[in-house]
C-alpha cells in the first residue's frame, strides 16, 4: 500500500505540482495511545523517505489517525474540506473576534447535514469539543425530523411567512457550566460555540447581539464566489 501511494503521488505530483495530499490511517481504535503515536510516526516516517528517495522532499502531505467508532473520521474530513476553502482566513479571524466577544471556549461553521464543519476558531483542536457540538446537532435534526412541518408555500400566511423568517437557534447548559449554543447561519450551516463561562446565561443578550452581527458579516461573505 505504501509503494502504491508513493508511486501515486510521484506521478500526480509531476503533473500537478500544486496539489494537496491526505492520508487516512484507519482503524487505530484497536491500538493504545501510545501504539497508536508510535504506528503513525512509524508510517509517516517510512512514506517521506520512500518520497525522498522518489525524488519528492517535503510534499505537502498530511496524515490523520481515524476510527469509525469516534468522530476522528469527521474531523479528519473537516481539514481536508478546509484546505480547500481560500476564504478560511476570513472565516477563523471573524471566529476568533465571536470566540472572544461570546467568551466562547471553541466556535465552529458546522454543515449540519454532514456534522463536518468548515471552519473554527484558531485555538488548539478540541476532540472532545467536536464531538459535544456533533451529537448536540444530530439530538437538534432528530427532534426536526419528529416535530417539524412540511409548509406549502399556497397555504402561507403574515404569521407563517414571520416564523419562516426567523432564523432558529439553541441553547443547552450542562450541570458542570458547560453551555452549548447554536444559531442557524442559513439553510445549510449552523455557527456552534462551546462555554464555560459561569455568567454565559445572564449575557445571552449580548451573546445574541454580537452573533447576529457575525451572521450579518459571514452571509456576506459567504456570497462572494
Amino acid at each position: 500500500a505504501v509503494g502504491r501511494l508513493v508511486d501515486s503521488l510521484a506521478i500526480l505530483t509531476a503533473s500537478y505540482p500544486e496539489i494537496k495530499y491526505s492520508v487516512f490511517v484507519h482503524k487505530v481504535d484497536s491500538l493504545s495511545e501510545d501504539q497508536r503515536e508510535d504506528g503513525v510516526r512509524e508510517i509517516i516516517e517510512r512514506i517521506s523517505d520512500d518520497l525522498y528517495d522518489a525524488g519528492l522532499e517535503n510534499p505537502p502531505v498530511s496524515y490523520y489517525p481515524t476510527s469509525i467508532y469516534d468522530h476522528t473520521i469527521f474531523e479528519a474530513l473537516s481539514k481536508v474540506i478546509q484546505s480547500l476553502i481560500p476564504q478560511l482566513p476570513t472565516y477563523e479571524a471573524l471566529l476568533n473576534t465571536i470566540a472572544a466577544s461570546c467568551r466562547f471556549q471553541k466556535v465552529y461553521i458546522f454543515d449540519v447535514m454532514s456534522k463536518v464543519y468548515i471552519a473554527s476558531d484558531t485555538s488548539p483542536s478540541d476532540l472532545p469539543s467536536y464531538e459535544l457540538c456533533s451529537d448536540f446537532i444530530s439530538a437538534i435534526m432528530d427532534l426536526s425530523d419528529m416535530y417539524g412541518w412540511d409548509r406549502d408555500p399556497d397555504e402561507e400566511t403574515p404569521r407563517m411567512t414571520d416564523i419562516q423568517s426567523q432564523t432558529a437557534e439553541s441553547m443547552v447548559c450542562f450541570k458542570n457550566d458547560h453551555v452549548i449554543y447554536l444559531r442557524e447561519l442559513n439553510a445549510f450551516l449552523a455557527l456552534i460555540g462551546v462555554s464555560q463561562e459561569p455568567k454565559f446565561q445572564q449575557e445571552r443578550a449580548l451573546v445574541d447581539y454580537n452573533v447576529q452581527a457575525f451572521q450579518d458579516t459571514i452571509i456576506k461573505v459567504l456570497a462572494r464566489r
